[in-house]
């Protein structure tokens, strides 16, 4: 009986050390998206260290990557094996959603806590690959190699081209952590940002002879307004435009086109705001989601932007898959109301702190 018990006894200790060291590994992985954003010392740790050898196996030979992938998923031998079989398959990667740009930052950090080589070599390899995509007129396109259809535009949409801008920016001024970078990339990367700064320029939509913003897409052939999904049409963006001008205004010493460009999208960003109403959601157990949005009086909301403004007239358009235009949110299918962001506070802090700090010190 004293045997046995002893027996029980070890089989208790040794589950409880298992389960201990499961919590205390479970306890140490952090998710893709938390991996963005720890501290300078993080990233010298092993689990950093895990996340970004991950980072590489994911990495095209084209220098870029896929988009909505867990780079921080714990992988298996045969997945890892299967990551390095797919090197070769490039039709897909992207500055869609993030994509790319978030891994050479993150890469970037690991590199300048460890040293270590490999991590260097994936961040050069991914700031060539956004170099090659860049069109001759400054744009970048969702994906390269590229994609027939709308995925062919200069996409400001989802913080595609703005968030490439910002990574060649950081290393131009030599921002933490991209100190590394040689003097050859940082002209290459100088040269990049002042073309793209150019198209911007050109594609800002000039409604009556005045410069408005801009729309989530332009055609790279004229820069015109572009489509792309049923529910994204030709417009001006009240959400992707806040974007750009906060690239514009990160320039220093801005010239007298920058400056003109700045100052009309916030002109025109003040004019079309909304005020009045707010955006709220309603329990409602009838609908598929258990809910509803929907657009209520209320004379002490803070200011709202639409996300799309049709050009001309500047009325707020809300548009669902069948691509007709509705002035109303409520008349647009209720998957759409509650599956897009329409309607947003977006370009509030620009207009009452960000745009006055810049005027002051350029203007």
């Amino acid at each position: 009986m004293t045997y046995i018990l002893k027996i029980n006894i070890s089989l208790l200790v040794i589950f409880c050390s298992a389960i201990g060291t499961i919590q205390a590994q479970s306890a140490s992985i952090v998710s893709w998206r938390e991996a963005q954003r720890q501290q300078p010392e993080w990233y010298g740790s092993d689990e950093a260290v895990r996340i970004a050898e991950n980072v590489l196996l994911y990495q095209k030979d084209n220098g870029g990557w896929f988009k909505n992938i867990n780079m921080a998923t714990v992988l298996s031998s045969k997945e890892k094996t299967r990551l390095k079989n797919e090197k070769k398959k490039l039709v897909g990667t992207t500055i869609d959603n993030n994509a790319t740009h978030t891994q050479m930052r993150y890469l970037a950090k690991v590199y300048n806590a460890t040293g270590k080589e490999e991590f260097k070599k994936g961040f050069i390899d991914g700031f060539n690959y956004i170099l090659e995509a860049q069109y001759d007129n400054g744009g970048w396109a969702q994906y390269y190699p590229e994609r027939k259809g709308y995925y062919e535009h200069i996409t400001f949409n989802d913080h595609a081209m703005i968030g490439v801008m910002e990574v060649l920016r950081d290393v131009v001024e030599e921002n933490e952590p991209y100190t590394f970078v040689d003097e050859t990339l940082k002209n290459r990367a100088r040269e990049a940002i002042d073309k793209g700064v150019e198209v911007i320029l050109k594609a800002q939509i000039e409604v009556d002879g005045k410069l408005t913003a801009w729309c989530a897409q332009h055609r790279r052939e004229d820069l015109s307004p572009a489509k792309a999904r049923a529910y994204e049409l030709p417009s001006i963006s009240g959400g992707e435009s806040v974007g750009v001008v906060r690239f514009l205004m990160g320039i220093e010493n801005p010239d007298p086109a920058v400056k003109k460009s700045i100052q009309s999208a916030v002109d025109w960003f003040d004019e079309v705001k909304i005020e009045g109403i707010k955006v709220v959601q309603e329990p409602d157990k009838s609908l598929p989601k258990g809910y509803d949005r929907v657009v209520v009086e209320d004379p002490n909301a803070g200011p709202l932007w639409a996300r799309f403004y049709e050009i001309g007239t500047n009325r707020p358009m809300f548009v669902g898959r069948d691509s007709k235009i509705k002035y109303n949110l409520a008349e647009i299918e209720h998957e759409r109301r509650v599956g897009y962001s329409y309607l947003g506070n977006y370009a509030e802090k620009l207009l009452e702190k960000e745009f006055p700090e810049w005027k002051e010190k350029w203007l």
